[in-house]
């Protein structure tokens, strides 16, 4: 039997066991090594504050709609940033082998049938370990919001949130030039974004009047979101001087409480630009895409030149996934990266 880790209920995490299914033609078996637990989007799911559980996404419309939820619990195998090796190919497969270590998006499973083209140049390159590859994906969400920064060399930003996607954008926006500072409620986590290139790491409360004082421009040119807090969203707008960009990278939930976009936002003409691992900045659609946000965090990876490995505090066995979301749920501060173990 296989394993799958499910929703059973609001902070009911369980695992359960399936049938592995069989191997159709075109298809790649993967036997799962690591799959890391998003502390942001995954916890909205466990939590049940996820939109998709109370509205209808219109793929077509590209809206929500308030009907029927178009997610209800038992939410099955949620997850989104695996690791794994390749056990079993179909007869006709020649892109991928067994033995191959690989990445991609299976979610929180033991093993997965997936068609080869899903896994198709998603191998480990040289220097990549399979618990650094399970970053793949929040690597992706960093380097996005990095890219819909638009940093340039000298430039001040803020960046709101020293989660493990905070401190991914902030090794990558100091490769890219920029003097990073940033805000955290966790001493450890500020501790830890110094470590990961910030200049200053500032608590929340003053932090904009911290920003606003360190440079000699009087405030940052760019400030980015990470948190999904409102009021950390609206602190990030009061951080940047007039016609300043803010990327809200975070996910937010329910009514915009804190958020006064009648203050900084309106008076300093400030530019709110909204990014989303779904799409790369539209300027840039051309050239990128998300599959090269996600090869391009991994060759990073790949010639040191960001390390996500120590992130992780805690390896958990499949087994004990309820402990796993209790700890991200109750007490986030005594952790940054949890990752499943099959």
């Amino acid at each position: 039997m296989a394993r799958v880790v499910q929703f059973s209920a609001p902070r009911l995490a369980e695992v359960v066991d399936f049938d592995p299914p069989p191997l159709p033609p075109g298809h790649v078996r993967v036997r799962t090594a690591f799959s890391g637990i998003s502390a942001g989007t995954e916890l909205t799911a466990y939590r049940g504050t996820n939109p998709y559980l109370t509205r209808s996404w219109d793929a077509d419309a590209r809206i929500f709609r308030d009907s029927e939820a178009g997610v209800a619990f038992p939410v099955v195998g949620w997850g989104y940033s695996e690791s794994g090796e390749v056990v079993e190919v179909a007869s006709d497969v020649t892109a991928l082998s067994v033995g191959d270590q690989v990445w991609g998006i299976w979610g929180h499973r033991s093993e997965a049938v997936l068609p080869v083209e899903k896994l198709a140049g998603h191998q480990l390159p040289p220097g990549v370990s399979l618990a650094a590859a399970s970053f793949t994906r929040v690597g992706a969400i960093a380097y996005n919001a990095i890219l819909s920064a638009r940093i340039t060399l000298g430039d001040l930003v803020a960046i709101y949130g020293q989660g493990v996607i905070g401190l991914l954008a902030t090794r990558l926006a100091t490769l890219s030039g920029a003097q990073v500072l940033t805000v955290d409620g966790v001493e450890s986590r500020r501790a830890e974004s110094l470590k990961y290139g910030a200049l200053e790491s500032f608590a929340p409360g003053s932090a904009a009047e911290q920003i606003r004082a360190y440079g000699r421009h009087g405030a940052a040119d760019t400030a980015i979101e990470l948190s999904g807090v409102y009021p950390a969203l609206h602190e990030a707008i009061r951080s940047v001087g007039v016609g300043g960009r803010v990327v809200a990278s975070g996910f937010y939930q329910g009514d915009g409480n804190g958020l006064r976009l009648g203050e900084e936002f309106h008076h300093n003409r400030v530019e709110l630009i909204s990014s989303q691992i779904g799409g790369v900045p539209p300027e840039l659609a051309n050239r990128w895409s998300v599959d090269r946000l996600q090869t391009g965090f991994l060759d990073l990876v790949g010639r040191g030149a960001v390390d996500p490995e120590p992130l992780i505090t805690h390896r958990v066995p499949v087994e004990d996934a309820a402990d796993a979301y209790t700890l991200l749920d109750t007490r986030p501060g005594d952790a940054l990266q949890v990752v499943l173990e099959f």
